[in-house]
């Protein structure tokens, strides 16, 4: 029996209809996904299943004892508590003792009421928070706690930001391990360390199973095993992560076109077949007829309808941006934290500069410093005389929402140019998924994907050479998601890109530029997946070089001025003589491949090419050195001699 099942699911809201037949089942500790346009049910049917939102019509089952949660978008917590005891209130048994224990404590420390009866109490109290796990439950909160990015676990819900009660809300799950898991966006405000961390705790530690919602394409790849997804008010499943879902989507569409075209030459052979003439429609089979009656009940697919982006370049100059020994800090002067400590880069045309690090290291802080928005404390920020920004912040804050969808797009136009285009407002609103009575619509009534929507169609119709975009994934679906990863690698203009999504870095990013924390800051040439794997070899050559086992030093040596250092060899002198230009050679092929590296041209052959890209330069930097090191010696040894 599964441990969750539910059957032919409807609901609708006014006219339109979301759920429309949809079953599902889940197993004891499987993982599924559950994908899907905006607005296509993903929110609403985890609701139905948990209980919070009634159906129309349908049944859910689960399996008696069987325990539920749920992450919503906006969880409710208790304002007054710490992010610990949130963390282990989904332990209610072992919650409730530890209450017990904790309040006999306080009573006997005041001396307040019967001392014979508390320290019953406390003792009682104490074998069943033995019995139900031990105190070693309030570490692992703690830990998963800090995990997330939760680094004060004494702090109030109250005092804490829409973000970091999500963490909180999602460590309250994570710790109870209820038997289904219902994740709607556990990704959102984390960053990239903290959901490799969620990932990997999800598809190897956590005892329960998961209906997971999320954008993130390398977590739906590596932690589900199925995959279902709801379209038109109907459910599709496949087998495996989101590669193999786009794989078997992709299948079912191009089944569903031949079908299409099968019914549709059926029935023009039949329409001129119920066309001849009287004589021949008297001998006319029944059978025949309803065959073709049937076809013509058949409703046809519906259009798979997905955003159409693009962007309006403007001419750029030789420089884009440059930045110079860049420091920035925040906070009190007497008390201001560094975030960057001499940062000195220069962004060209076509790069596209990914940028990463834990949250609160300064990615933000960096964006509003070029913007102008952050003075730097020193160092200097130049953007080239013909550079226009677009700027995307990561609370869609250019929006008015008490405005309509077009008031916001339009700002009083009624046509718009984009990629040399010029068209209706209304018209370039549709490649948005906006149209009929969605664009008189306020912005202040839309679902998180539509207001990201809104906010690209305003920042795209305007002519920039430079987007500067902060967590732009936030709240697409994965189809849009493709579609923005496609114009930003058919723009012509260079791009700033702050994101925690790792599928999207690899498809996008020229570079990265990591948030290390301290003030330290590293631009990495190459995509998410190079600067991982780059990341990965240094510290496992620091680990061998930590590990390797030091000889004994030896004793030293007496030298009498009159001792030579050992001549040169003749094999050593012609191997100097050459060097030089080996070296020469060596540092030709290190920046030629670090230009390769740079260059936007290089990732449209694919992931692949990355890898081996990096494993070149990799190599070449490390004999480029083993080169320098060798003339040294020698060069040393030879000038010793001509003294």
């Amino acid at each position: 029996m599964p441990l969750l099942e539910a059957r032919d699911l409807t609901k609708a809201y006014g006219a339109e209809r979301v759920l429309d037949g949809v079953s599902l089942s889940i197993r004891t500790g499987e993982r599924v996904g559950l994908v899907g346009n905006n607005g296509s049910g993903k929110t609403t049917l985890g609701q139905i299943l948990s209980g919070k939102e009634t159906m129309d019509s349908g049944t859910v089952a689960l399996r008696r004892g069987a325990t539920m949660m749920v992450l919503d978008q906006e969880p409710r917590l208790a304002t007054a508590e710490t992010a610990l005891h949130v963390a282990l209130s989904g332990l209610a048994l072992w919650t409730e003792a530890r209450d017990r224990y904790e309040r006999a404590t306080l009573r006997l420390e005041a001396g307040m009421g019967a001392p014979d009866h508390d320290l019953e109490t406390q003792s009682t109290a104490a074998a069943d928070l033995e019995r139900l796990g031990g105190w070693d439950l309030r570490h692992r909160g703690e830990a998963i706690l800090g995990k997330l990015g939760v680094t004060n676990p004494a702090a109030t819900i109250d005092t804490m930001s829409g973000g970091e009660r999500r963490r909180v809300a999602l460590a309250q799950i994570l710790v109870a391990e209820p038997s289904i898991a219902v994740l709607d966006e556990p990704t959102n405000h984390l960053d990239v360390e903290a959901i490799e961390w969620l990932e990997e705790y999800l598809a190897e530690s956590f005892g329960g199973a998961v209906l997971l919602v999320t954008h993130d394409r390398y977590v739906l790849d590596r932690v589900c095993e199925r995959t279902m997804e709801l379209e038109h008010g109907k459910a599709y499943v496949y087998d495996g992560g989101y590669r193999r879902y786009i794989e078997g989507k992709s299948e079912r569409l191009a089944h569903e076109t031949r079908a299409e075209a099968n019914r549709q030459n059926f029935l023009r052979r039949e329409v001129e077949w119920l066309r001849r003439g009287p004589a021949a429609r008297t001998t006319k089979q029944q059978a025949r007829i309803d065959r073709a009656n049937a076809a013509l009940a058949v409703q046809a697919p519906k259009a798979h309808r997905s955003v159409q982006l693009a962007a309006d370049v403007s001419r750029s100059g030789k420089t884009i941006l440059e930045l110079d020994a860049l420091v920035l800090e925040a906070g009190p002067a007497d008390q201001a934290r560094r975030l960057v400590d001499g940062l000195t880069l220069s962004l060209g045309r076509g790069e596209r500069m990914g940028v990463i690090g834990k949250n609160g290291t300064g990615k933000t802080t960096l964006l509003r410093a070029i913007l102008g928005l952050h003075p730097p404390t020193t160092g200097r920020v130049v953007l080239g005389l013909n550079t226009i920004t677009a700027y995307l912040d990561q609370m869609r804050s250019d929006l008015d929402d008490s405005a309509s969808v077009l008031e916001n797009v339009a700002a009083g136009r009624a046509r718009v140019s984009v990629g040399g285009c010029d068209m209706d407002v209304r018209t370039y609103l549709e490649g948005f998924l906006f149209d009929g009575a969605k664009i008189r619509q306020p912005v202040g009534a839309l679902s998180g994907g539509e207001r990201a929507r809104v906010i690209l169609a305003k920042l795209l119709c305007s002519p920039a050479n430079l987007l500067i975009f902060d967590e732009p994934t936030n709240d697409l679906d994965t189809t849009t998601l493709a579609s923005l990863e496609e114009m930003l690698c058919t723009f012509e203009g260079s791009a700033i890109l702050v994101s925690h999504d790792r599928w999207f870095l690899d498809r996008v990013a020229t570079s990265i530029l990591s948030f290390e924390g301290g003030g330290r800051v590293v631009h990495q040439p190459g995509n998410y997946e190079t600067y991982r794997t780059l990341r990965k070899e240094a510290a496992e050559r620091d680990r061998s070089s930590v590990d390797e086992p030091k000889l004994p030093a030896r004793p030293p040596t007496t030298v009498n001025e009159n001792t030579k250092i050992k001549n040169l060899t003749y094999a050593e002198r012609l191997e100097l003589q050459t060097l030089e230009k080996r070296i020469e050679a060596a540092d030709a092929t290190v920046k030629e491949l670090e230009a390769s590296l740079s260059d936007p041209a290089t990732y449209a052959a694919g992931p692949n090419r990355f890898s081996e890209l990096a494993k070149e330069l990799a190599t070449a930097r490390s004999e480029a050195a083993a080169l320098l090191s060798r003339w040294e010696a020698l060069e040393t040894r030879r000038e010793a001699n001509v003294k």
